[in-house]
């Protein structure tokens, strides 16, 4: 898990670049912020789970289930605070940090540890 979390990041961080490149500033401010919403509730699951492996040696399906639904719940809010927050939000960044954040979770089956 901590390892989809990790590409996140990376793709979070490249979709900042490109979004600087592409908006500027305030493109690189709103990427950030679409991608950091997905990043940080993934992370904090990733954690709960991992402890919840530790105390009782496997995860239920319902911890997962659970966490999942908590963290698509986190995920919106994030989304939503970062729209109230940041007035000069542009869109097409923040849709591109986040697109690219949730989407490198699919490369993490490709990366070997």
């Amino acid at each position: 898990m901590l390892k989809a979390v990790l590409l996140q990041l990376g793709a979070t961080i490249l979709a900042v670049v490109i979004s600087a490149a592409l908006f500027g500033m305030r493109g690189a401010v709103s990427a950030a912020g679409g991608g950091l919403a997905c990043v940080l509730p993934s992370w904090m699951f990733a954690m709960r789970l991992a402890a919840i492996t530790r105390k009782a040696g496997t995860a239920s399906v319902a911890a997962f289930v659970a966490g999942e639904l908590l963290k698509v719940a986190s995920i919106v809010g994030l989304l939503v605070l970062v729209w109230v927050l940041y007035p000069a939000l542009h869109w097409g960044a923040m849709l591109i940090g986040l697109i690219l954040a949730l989407k490198a979770n699919l490369f993490a089956f490709l990366v070997k540890t």
